[in-house]
Parts: structure tokens; C-alpha cells; sequence
């Protein structure tokens, strides 16, 4: 489903004749083609939607870093091109969950897997995972999960 959109959007940039929306939904594809040739040199099918939720997380992770590399070095211009790319980038992840959903989401995923203290994170965190993938800000989820199962 995901991989329509981008295609649909890629199509409507096209139209509309957004070079930049379009350049970057290309690198989008171009990075979503990589992850398929991997995932058939293992044996796997498609890259699944979970993975490419993943992956356009991971590159808007990468934009914001260069954006903040670029202000540092006096390269106001090339910043803004990167934040406008991870803010594209960003419109095909679904909405992100507030801090009151991330902390419902901690406790709920603590309950199932039965965590008892901070040995048990991992085990945490891939439940979280493995349910709000594209949805939680897992850099900032780690920090809570270890501060919920330090407590307990």
C-alpha cells in the first residue's frame, strides 16, 4: 500500500512539476529498490511495509543531521534543501504518537512481554516495534521504556 503512494505521488509531482518533491521521492524509490535487491539476495520477497516505514525514518533521521552539519558550517541554503526533504520524506510516515500514546503504548508492551526490569528492554522495544513501526520515535522510546522498567 505504501509503495503506491509513493508511485501515486511521484506521478502528481510529476504533473504538478514539484522538482524538488520530485527528486526526493525519487531517492525514496532508489532507496526502496536497494532494500529489495537485499531482501532478495536473503531469500526474502518485497521489502515489507514495516521495513520501508523503517527505512524512510532512517532517512529522515539522515536529513535532519546533514541540516544540522550544514548550519555549522555556515551552509544556511543546503540546510533548508535538507529539511525540506526530511519534511517530504516525513508525509509518508503515518502521524506520530503524542507523548500520552507513547507512554500508554511503554506500559501496555511492559504488561504483555512481562518485564521486570531494565535486562528486559530489548524484548520491549520489539514489541513496540513490531506494533507502531513508523508511528513512535523509537530514540525517544528507549529512554522512557528505561526509565519505566527502572522504576519497576
Amino acid at each position: 500500500m505504501l509503495r503506491a503512494r509513493i508511485t501515486a505521488e511521484m506521478k502528481e509531482a510529476m504533473k504538478a512539476r514539484e522538482q524538488q518533491k520530485l527528486s526526493t521521492i525519487r531517492m525514496i524509490q532508489a532507496a526502496l529498490k536497494d532494500k529489495d535487491i537485499e531482501a532478495r539476495g536473503l531469500g526474502k520477497g518485497e521489502t515489507p511495509d514495516e521495513d520501508i516505514l523503517a527505512l524512510l525514518q532512517k532517512m529522515i533521521k539522515q536529513r535532519q543531521e546533514a541540516a544540522g552539519v550544514y548550519e555549522q558550517g555556515g551552509r544556511p541554503e543546503l540546510a533548508e534543501t535538507e529539511r525540506a526533504e526530511a519534511a517530504i520524506v516525513a508525509g509518508f510516515l503515518p502521524q506520530q504518537m503524542d507523548e500520552a500514546e507513547t507512554g500508554a503504548a511503554i506500559r501496555e508492551a511492559i504488561a504483555e512481554t512481562g518485564a521486570a526490569g531494565p535486562k528486559d528492554m530489548g524484548r520491549v522495544i520489539g514489541a513496540l516495534k513490531g506494533k507502531y513501526a513508523g508511528r513512535m520515535d523509537f530514540a525517544k522510546a528507549s529512554g522512557l521504556v528505561k526509565a519505566a522498567l527502572a522504576g519497576g
